[in-house]
């Protein structure tokens, strides 16, 4: 769509082609390119080709000196406005000598009074390359005295605010078909882009010029040539709010392509299919969950539809990717969960950060791989992740941290970070720790003298792992229990035994940096997997038993988890009254207002936590954000949500995004919530939810057909919008009764994208006053079996209910025929 929508002239050039190659990413998933063209070649760019230093789709794993961030400011030598921040990123550049400003007025007005350009540097506190170039760069007195003299130099952390990052990795993007973070924008005084990139390194070197150089030509063109680069940045704003904001042509989607996307999506990804590790697509390796999600979702079409090979096929593809990311050393197989992308093609070396969106939607996934094959695998791996997060990111007030990051000191006293330096280690170190299991130990996790890192020529390029292992599984657990003589129980226990001392050690390390932000989007995809956990894990048989580093939680404790992060939200980031959300906290809400993702992704896990056995009030509560949602994001005439509200005049574009990332997009995510709603609720309400998911996908059916592989979530939205009608599964029951408990668990226990699960208690008043007001079929339901003694589950599809049934198993034979 974003290419069609862009007037493209044959005898048009490239907007400010300053750079020769595209960007490579550094830490983002691939994107579509936007190109924006001009028809002018006057607006050309004054530069001669400048690139910031390529980084290989291999490791580069350069980590320089940090100041710690536990000295005190009346100890630096230099103290900016960042000390004022609450921020992690910020505050970690709070002590440079480059004069940085935090975004806001007081900046924009200091290149307006100074007229100078804007230089604006956009990351994250646990972005490896951030780091390298505050070290490099914006530690060295040299480039500060030339950043101070001729600029404004302001920093933005793009997890506070993604509205900023957005306009401004748009426009890198659409001059080089790439981007990441560390972003480097140079601004006019009244913000429009002038030109931009990713990391640059401080010096000239292999003919290219380094950041020191480009500073230099950025400040003589903007004494001589600055009337073009306005113009340019001006047409550049322009076009991008053409391209990026996009309306609907008709009031739903054609039926062909809203029945057909799912199946055009699948095969498109099915083509990038890696038989040999798994996956989808080439090193570098993202575990993208959306995907997954995607191809769980044809599998149980095809099944449906009677095509058992095919499906059989995709259920493999999805099964053989999810057991090589859990064996592969993108896994953290000593403290749980995973780090955010594998270099290689064989999921062995990571790069080590710890993102939270990735632990959410990640066990969703592995959740949904148990409960089609019920095999303990893949449930394995939900715990795994979700105890890491119980253990180490959950602040005592039930807020979810942000991230871990990828770098940390070897050694106390160290002078230097070090990617990866918390994870890795040495042969000689596990036989000091295990004694005389290290062997056992060492051959499941390929453990070498000389170091692993060598089964891709991508996983360790620059040997800066020599001597040091990535632990990874490469054999079957019951071939090596029978090697070793062993039963695979024993075997099992033995390793986790091993894990836990090895996780004892490792927490005398010094750890990585925690960003302990709580971000609203990602809590709500947290509070999903929580949620979900509860129910779905009780299909485990009774006798499983687990070891290290998962601890053996009973299921319930999960959703205890979900609803103290969903009040911690309610407490601290939401105003009851104007019925808003902030979009963080740290020591206080943030400054910025919330994004649709926070609303989006935050509606969903309440509805996750509502359909699994939550009260009633987050049912209510995603309802009321819905309706703030419409009214602050929703484009009436055009169809489809906004990412901003558009009421800050220093945010230049105001955009629709579609593409399902590392992250889902806000728009995908609320067309599958919208059609949860509406088969909840009914009559006009109802209609008024389906009526803007229609249009919501209208607005991208181009996207859609042509790119499908770039929104597989949004293909689901597009499916189940068609599907005629949306099973429902209620409950009747005292929320005081076992029972209940165990109805709702089989509600779950059947792999089924489709399906509405809904409680009520007859007894409690409020529940029934919210039924009679939404959704009076629940409360007739509801009236008919209040005297019953037991449980009343009904499966109602098509406007006709099943009869009644009374137990767990006699509702998964039901759901499961």
């Amino acid at each position: 769509m974003l290419m069609k929508s862009l007037h493209l002239l044959s005898s048009t050039i490239l907007l400010h082609r300053f750079a020769s190659r595209s960007i490579a990413s550094l830490s983002s998933l691939p994107r579509r390119r936007i190109i924006v063209r001009i028809p002018n070649p006057s607006f050309s760019s004054p530069f001669p080709p400048i690139l910031s230093r390529p980084i290989s789709s291999g490791k580069v794993l350069a980590m320089a000196e940090e100041s710690s961030s536990s000295t005190s400011s009346s100890s630096q030598k230099h103290t900016n406005r960042l000390a004022a921040e609450h921020s992690p990123y910020l505050l970690q550049h709070a002590h440079n000598p480059v004069d940085w400003y935090p975004w806001g007025e007081e900046a924009f007005e200091q290149a307006r009074k100074r007229d100078v350009p804007i230089f604006l540097s956009i990351g994250y506190s646990t972005c490896h390359w951030c780091h390298v170039m505050e070290v490099e760069s914006f530690e060295d007195e040299e480039v500060a005295k030339l950043l101070n003299d001729s600029f404004v130099s302001i920093k933005v952390d793009r997890e506070e605010r993604p509205d900023v990052d957005k306009v401004y990795m748009s426009f890198v993007q659409a001059l080089y078909g790439g981007g990441g973070w560390p972003l480097s924008v140079f601004l006019s005084p009244d913000l429009k882009p002038l030109m931009g990139g990713t990391y640059f390194p401080p010096n000239d070197n292999y003919g290219r010029p380094g950041f020191k150089t480009l500073l230099k030509k950025v400040k003589d063109a903007w004494d001589s040539k600055r009337d073009t680069l306005v113009k340019s940045g001006t047409y550049a704003i322009e076009e991008l709010t053409k391209a990026l904001s996009a309306s609907a042509g008709a009031d739903k989607l054609s039926d062909g392509i809203s029945r057909e996307a799912v199946s055009i999506c699948a095969k498109q990804l099915s083509r990038s299919y890696d038989s040999e590790f798994g996956g989808f697509g080439s090193a570098p390796k993202f575990p993208r969950p959306v995907e997954i999600q995607l191809m769980l979702y044809h599998f149980k079409k095809l099944k449906e539809s009677g095509k058992t090979s095919e499906a059989d096929e995709e259920q493999s593809m999805v099964l053989f990717s999810l057991q090589g990311m859990a064996n592969g050393g993108m896994h953290d197989h000593i403290g749980g969960g995973f780090h955010r992308y594998s270099v290689d093609e064989c999921w062995h070396v990571p790069h080590f950060e710890k993102m939270l969106y990735d632990q959410g939607q990640l066990a969703n996934v592995y959740l949904d791989g148990f409960i089609i094959t019920k095999d303990v695998i893949y449930s394995y791996v939900a715990r795994d992740i979700l105890d890491y997060l119980r253990r180490d990111m959950i602040a005592p007030e039930g807020g979810i941290f942000s991230a871990e990051d990828a770098d940390s000191f070897e050694f106390e006293g160290a002078k230097r970070k070090k990617e990866g330096a918390f994870y890795i280690w040495s042969s000689d170190e596990i036989d000091e720790v295990l004694g005389e299991n290290a062997d056992l130990f060492k051959e499941h996790y390929y453990v070498k003298k000389s170091g692993n890192c060598d089964l891709s020529s991508r996983s360790d390029p620059h040997n800066e792992f020599a001597g040091k292992n990535v632990l990874i599984e490469r054999n079957e657990m019951s071939a090596m229990a029978s090697k070793f003589s062993l039963s695979v129980e024993k075997y099992q226990e033995i390793l986790g035994e091993c894990r836990k001392k090895l996780f004892d050690v490792r927490l005398n390390r010094p750890k990585p940096h925690l960003d302990d932000k709580i971000i609203v989007s990602w809590n709500g995809l947290v509070i999903s997997s929580f949620a979900r956990a509860s129910k779905m894990l009780k299909a485990e048989p009774e006798s499983t038993k687990y070891c290290f580093p998962v601890v053996n939680s009973q299921p319930e404790e999960y959703i205890e988890v979900a609803e103290k992060a969903a009040l911690f939200i309610r407490g601290n980031l939401y105003d009851e009254q104007s019925r808003r959300l902030q979009h963080s906290y740290r020591q206080g809400p943030s400054k910025a207002p919330a994004f649709l993702d926070d609303y989006a992704f935050l509606i969903a896990g309440l509805l996750d936590l509502y359909e699994n056995g939550g009260g009633i009030e987050w049912l209510k509560w995603a309802i009321k954000l819905q309706e703030t949602q419409d009214e602050l994001y929703l484009d009436r005439e055009g169809g489809a949500y906004f990412n901003t509200e558009g009421q800050d005049p220093s945010v230049l574009l105001r955009v629709k995004e579609d593409h399902d990332g590392a992250e889902p997009s806000g728009n995908s995510v609320s067309a599958i919530n919208l059609v949860r709603l509406a088969s909840i609720v009914t009559g006009e309400k109802a209609d008024s939810y389906l009526n803007t998911a229609h249009r919501l996908l209208a607005v991208f059916e181009l996207r859609l057909r042509e790119m499908a592989v770039a929104v597989p979530l949004m293909c689901c939205a597009a499916d189940m919008i068609s599907v005629p009608s949306r099973k429902q599964v209620v409950l009747v029951g005292s929320k005081s009764s076992p029972e209940l408990n165990n109805m709702l668990s089989a509600a779950h226990s059947v792999y089924d994208p489709n399906k509405t699960v809904i409680h009520i208690d007859p007894s409690n008043s409020d529940e029934m006053e919210f039924w009679e007001e939404y959704n009076s079929n629940v409360a007739e339901m509801a009236k008919k079996n209040r005297n019953s003694e037991k449980v009343v589950a009904l499966v109602c599809q098509h406007f006709t209910c099943s009869p009644p049934v009374f137990d767990s198993s006699s509702l998964t034979r039901l759901l499961s025929k």
